[in-house]
Parts: C-alpha cells; structure tokens; sequence
C-alpha cells in the first residue's frame, strides 16, 4: 500500500542531476510519496509514486537515473540474474495498457490469458532494456568481429551478448518457451527464411521468441543513435507481443494484440497523410546485391512522388516511427522475421497496415514487406511495381 507509515519505507535513491545520486532517508521519502498523492501533476512526484507502485525489488537502495528526453524514470544499471520476484515494468503501466483494451479487440482472436500476455509483455520488456543498457554501455561504437554475408553486413561482440543477455532473462522465467535469435542463425536469406520456418513447422512449444539483439549493427559499429532490441513473441505462429526499446532516447514502443500500440505507456496511432504527396517514406540500405537492386528502382520512383525519403539503418526504428506516426510508409525488399515481427505487431496495433509487397497479410514468413499507415498503403504498392519491384 501507498498509505505505508514511515517506519516501513525502504530507502531509496532518487537522481537530483545527471552527475550527482543522493540517498534519500526514509523521512524524506514519506514527503515525497505524500507529494504525489497530493499533487499526481507534478512530474517529478509522478516519477517517485510509479517506482512504488510498480514494484522494484525488495532492495535497500536503488539508483534512478533521469533520461532528459522523457518524463519517465529507470534504473541507472540493472542487473537480475534471476527473476524469481514478480516482474514490473517501471516504466510502462501494464494495467493500463490491459484496461484500454476491449472485448471487441479481442474477439475472436486466438490469444493466451490476459496473465500469460501481462507476463510476456513484462519480461519482454526487462529483457529489451537489459540489451538497451549494454548497448548504451558501448554508444561510442565497438569493433567489428566478423563479416557475415558480405563486407556491409556486420557482427560486433556485443551483439551476441545483447542476445544472450535477452535469452537468459527470457529462459529464467518461460523455460519451456521456444527462442529464435539472429545471432544463432548463419548469415543470407536462405538461413533466416528456413530457421523461421524449421521453428514454425517443428517447435516444441505453442511460444515463440524472436528476437534483433541489436537492429541496426552498422550504426552502433559507428556510434550511431540509432540501434536497438527488438523482441517478439509469437504464439501459436501469430504474434501477440511486441516490444522495440530505444535505448538512445528513453523510449520504449509496446504492442500486444487486441490492446492497441503504446510508447511509454502512452497510446499511439499512425500518420494520418492520405497522398503520396504528403508521405515521409523510409526504406533501406541493404548488403545484398539483389535487394540493394530492388532498392535503387523504388528509390527513383518514390522520390518524385512523395514528400521525401529516409534511410535511418534500423528496420525496428523505422517500424516504430511508423507506428507513432513519425514517418508514413517504410518498405524494404527483403527482411528477416527477426527484423519485421515486433514492427510488424506495434503497426497493427496503432491502426496501420503490414503486409508483403503483393499485398498479402503478415505472416512470419514475410520477407518483402510494406508498412504504411494504411492510407497510401495500396498507392505505395502499386508504384513499387510498376517499377519493377517484384
């Protein structure tokens, strides 16, 4: 309970600056807790209240660190070996999200119970951060271990431990949970498309985890702001949970099917452009000389066409920026399911549309894919092949 006397409060620690941390005694925190309840307006108090109720473990202190481009707080490190004590989100209210979904958004779904779903969203969740953190640990740039398919597609140290940092947290809490990871599979599109499928046709449990240790190497190999986790979970061959964690600017985009999109805690919706005219189009730069083929054609019919074209390097950001509706439309020629699968649901959910470049429906086969805010969905596709891109 929030209404705790005194004696009872732990000693936490709360940020005063980016530089200086000052344990707070329990009298100190009494008032601030008593502040939020009084004045839930201020963003500060706000941030106090929301580590109470969300539930840190049982420490006796506990270091928060202020991102200036958020109003949220987070831990300044974390670090649980184990998940034995119930799992919650500090940044993100999954209560919340669950109470704005309705029976309408779920009707007819095939979907596990609303507990299973709030637990795979919370571990989903500590996991993406937990790879959030190494990632920002080395945002100067790393070193490139290994060329994979060719000399552009790259493989640094960390990326591995982000994945294995994502598995174990994901293990020590589901088991008996499937995982597919980028990193275990061998480099070309031939490998990723038969690992997904050899899942999907032989997996042992309904639960999948496919997971982007870090989606967008080259920018995190030249400390580029521009990288980051995603992680999926499908069920049943369907995903139903999708988190992207950017760890560079404090957000962290969340989707679970039939209960909309969010970033923060907050719901989001795509773009509202209905012409091409007004569109902001992402696509990409990729290594393969067939796909880097494809990309050159839609690049030079696009670009006349539409408002202007972005090519950030991170298939997971330009799918989240699709979602909030900071960019309209991004397509790509050929992707992985570890790529597309938690765009592909956080899309879906804030009101836009996922589909392959013929305009079939998502499935984790998808390889050519489009994601649009649905408007100038069917206007996208039909440029594209006109152009040629097939």
């Amino acid at each position: 309970s929030v209404f705790m006397t005194q004696k009872k409060l732990l000693t936490y620690t709360s940020i005063l600056s980016s530089r200086r941390v000052v344990t707070q005694t329990p009298r100190q925190q009494f008032k601030k807790t008593m502040t939020c309840l009084l004045f839930p307006q201020s963003i500060t108090a706000l941030g106090t209240l929301s580590s109470l109720i969300l539930g840190f473990p049982s420490l006796t202190s506990h270091a928060l660190a202020f991102n200036p481009s958020t109003t949220f707080y987070r831990p300044a490190s974390i670090s649980t070996p184990t998940l034995s004590f119930p799992i919650k989100s500090h940044r993100i209210n999954t209560n919340i999200m669950l109470s704005s979904s309705t029976a309408d958004d779920r009707e007819g779904l095939d979907l596990p119970p609303a507990e299973i779903l709030d637990a795979l969203l919370e571990v989903a969740i500590v996991a993406s951060e937990k790879a959030g953190d190494i990632i920002l640990g080395n945002a100067g740039g790393a070193e490139v271990s290994e060329r994979k398919a060719n000399s552009r597609d790259l493989l640094t140290l960390i990326d591995p431990l982000c994945e294995k940092t994502i598995r174990e947290t994901v293990l020590a809490k589901f088991p008996d949970h499937d995982f597919l990871g980028e990193e275990d599979v061998l480099p070309g599109k031939e490998a990723s498309a038969a690992a997904i499928a050899a899942k999907l046709a032989t997996s042992p449990s309904y639960y999948l985890w496919i997971v982007d240790p870090i989606d967008g190497t080259t920018n995190f190999v030249h400390g580029m702001p521009l990288c980051m986790p995603s992680v999926a979970v499908a069920y049943k061959g369907q995903v139903v949970v999708g988190v992207i964690h950017d760890p560079h600017r404090g957000e962290t985009f969340t989707a679970v099917k039939g209960r909309g999109a969010h970033m923060n805690g907050e719901r989001i919706k795509v773009g509202q452009q209905s012409t091409l005219g007004d569109a902001i189009v992402a696509m990409g730069s990729p290594p393969a000389v067939e796909s880097m083929e494809m990309s050159l054609k839609g690049v030079r019919v696009l670009m006349p066409k539409v408002r202007t074209i972005r090519m950030l390097g991170s298939a997971a950001l330009m799918l989240a920026w699709v979602a909030i509706g900071r960019l309209t439309c991004y397509w790509e020629y050929d992707l992985s399911s570890w790529d597309i699968s938690a765009g592909a649901i956080l899309i879906e959910e804030a009101g836009g549309k996922f589909t392959d470049l013929e305009g079939n429906d998502f499935s984790l086969r998808v390889r050519k894919m489009c994601a649009s805010n649905g408007l100038i969905h069917d206007d996208i596709l039909c440029v594209l092949k006109e152009a040629g891109v097939v």
